[in-house]
C-alpha cells in the first residue's frame, strides 16, 4: 500500500475537497461577517466587500471562455482591456443584491481531478431554494473560481453567448464600446 504524507500548505493537502471546502467556507464567513446585520455600507465596506466576494474569481479565464474563439486573435493589450473591463462590471453586479450573501450554503459535493474542482452547493433564499456550482482551477497561488452554475445556468456560458453574438454582428471594437459605456453606467450608479 502507497499513502502519500499530506502537509499543510503543500500542493497536495491545497488540493484535497476539505482544503478548498474550507477555503470557501471562511469566504463565505468573512463576507457575511462584514455584512452583519446592517443595510447601508460605506464606500470603503463596499469595496473591501467586493474583494472578498470577487477575490477568488480568475476573471482572465472566465473571459476567454466567454470570448471563445473570438479570443485568440486579440491583441495582449486587447485582452488586458477586455479582462479589465469584464472584471469592473461583474464586481459591480456582485453587490448588486447583498441579502443573497445572507443566506445560509451546505456544501454538498467537492471533486478534485487534478488542478480542476467541481463544488456544488446548495442554498435558500427568500424560501426558494437555489443550488450553485463552482468550477474552479487550481493555480501556483490557490484556487479560483472559473465559472459560477447557478440552477444549471453558466455565467460564463451566458456571457459567452451575447459577447459572441455581438463581436460576430458588430465586431470586437462594438463590444468594447458597449461594455465600456455599462461600467461606466454601473460606476455612476
Amino acid at each position: 500500500m502507497v499513502t502519500a504524507a499530506v502537509l499543510p500548505g503543500s500542493a497536495t493537502a491545497q488540493k484535497s475537497p476539505a482544503e478548498i471546502r474550507k477555503m470557501l467556507q471562511a469566504r463565505d464567513l468573512e463576507i457575511k461577517t462584514i455584512l452583519g446585520d446592517r443595510d447601508t455600507f460605506s464606500a470603503g465596506q463596499k469595496e473591501t466587500l467586493k474583494s472578498v466576494v470577487n477575490g477568488i474569481i480568475d476573471f482572465e479565464t472566465m473571459g476567454r471562455e466567454a470570448l471563445g474563439p473570438h479570443w485568440e486573435p486579440l491583441t495582449t493589450e486587447q485582452r488586458g482591456r477586455f479582462v479589465e473591463v469584464f472584471s469592473d462590471i461583474v464586481r459591480s453586479q456582485s453587490l448588486s443584491n447583498l441579502d443573497v450573501y445572507r443566506a445560509p450554503v451546505t456544501y454538498d459535493e467537492i471533486t478534485v481531478a487534478d488542478d480542476r474542482a467541481r463544488v456544488i452547493t446548495s442554498t435558500v433564499y427568500k424560501d426558494v431554494p437555489a443550488r450553485v456550482t463552482y468550477e474552479m482551477l487550481y493555480r501556483q497561488n490557490g484556487w479560483f473560481i472559473a465559472d459560477i452554475i447557478l440552477d444549471d445556468v453558466s455565467t460564463t456560458g451566458g456571457y459567452s453567448r451575447s459577447f459572441q453574438s455581438v463581436i460576430r454582428k458588430k465586431g470586437f471594437d462594438a463590444l468594447m464600446t458597449s461594455l465600456e459605456k455599462r461600467r461606466a453606467r454601473d460606476k455612476t450608479s
